[in-house]
């Protein structure tokens, strides 16, 4: 019989390790409800400036519940996660972190953002926008097979730090298990966020995180796949989009332009200081690959949805 578990909030890590001891163990068929921190475990507050920022610990950030060890769970397996129920707190933060960022070079911060999650279903927290609330854990992923203890901000063939924001509730994951019992965690919740992440973060928040966890047998996966049930932006698109484009015989610097277009575009359409417009494109601008195969130069669209932002000049 399938059993419900509740994991003791107490079971964090902040390094993927597969020598971990195990927080809960579980069948196939089995939920457990994880309390999970925003990412930087309570460094950050309500009443934080932007020197919190500066002074943030980056060895005390993605704050990860587990490991939960799937009983029978072998190399060869896949790991099937069913996204049942997300639901974020009523405050979250958006930080520029120093040396941090796909534009971390031209805006290094510090600078902090805080969002008020209260008045669902958006967010507010930069002046003229309204970010849709769309939560998800930005980390989900298994124990690699590498011995050692590793940093959660890359991801990997485990899974991890993908920050897929498609991975919201009714949607499934199937990660490969690379060591026994799997040894699964999760982390890192978003409200919201772009694809891309551009700055670094999303809108970081805790979140209550119900899935429900399955064993597929000998499926071979190389790496994580998932499906969606519904469609991927409903509310988002019902106004559609402003789109900038970077065409560049670098798909990262292509991204970086794109990026940069839409900057000036939120400063000189909405008022928006940079950092703002900076942190906006982080939460709520689609970073898309439009082309690749017109050699040499390739393009990279950024989508600002029109439902975000109202207009103030």
């Amino acid at each position: 019989m399938p059993r419900l578990h509740h994991l003791d909030p107490q079971y964090v890590h902040f390094r993927w390790d597969n020598s971990l001891s195990r927080a809960l163990t579980i069948d196939s068929g089995d939920t457990v409800v994880f309390d999970l921190q925003e990412n930087s475990a309570g460094q950050i507050t309500r009443t934080s400036t932007s020197d919190a920022v500066a002074k943030l610990d980056r060895n005390r950030t993605y704050p990860l519940g587990g490991p939960i060890y799937l009983r029978d769970a072998k190399p060869g397996d896949a790991l099937e996660v069913q996204i049942l129920k997300l639901q974020p707190a009523d405050w979250g933060w958006t930080a520029i972190l120093p040396g941090f960022g796909l534009l971390s070079e031209e805006l290094p911060g510090p600078y902090l953002v805080h969002w008020d999650l209260s008045n669902k279903p958006t967010a507010k927290g930069i002046r003229g926008a309204a970010v849709p609330i769309e939560p998800f854990c930005g980390v989900m992923g298994v124990a690699p097979d590498e011995p050692g203890s590793f940093h959660p901000t890359p991801p990997g063939k485990f899974g991890g730090n993908m920050d897929i924001r498609h991975l919201t509730a009714s949607s499934t994951l199937r990660l490969p298990v690379w060591v026994d019992g799997a040894l699964f965690s999760c982390g890192d919740c978003h409200s919201a966020q772009g694809d891309g992440e551009v700055c670094g973060f999303g809108i970081e928040t805790s979140m209550r995180v119900t899935l429900r966890f399955y064993l597929r047998r000998q499926l071979r996966l190389t790496s994580a796949e998932f499906v969606t049930r519904n469609g991927l932006t409903p509310r988002t698109d019902r106004r559609g989009y402003y789109v900038t484009t970077g065409i560049r015989s670098d798909l990262m610097e292509g991204a970086r332009e794109a990026v940069r277009q839409m900057i000036a575009h939120l400063m000189g359409a909405y008022g928006l200081s940079r950092l703002d417009a900076y942190v906006l494109c982080s939460v709520a601008v689609d970073l898309k690959v439009s082309e690749v195969v017109d050699k040499p130069n390739w393009i990279v669209s950024a989508y600002l949805p029109l439902s975000v932002m109202r207009r103030t000049g």
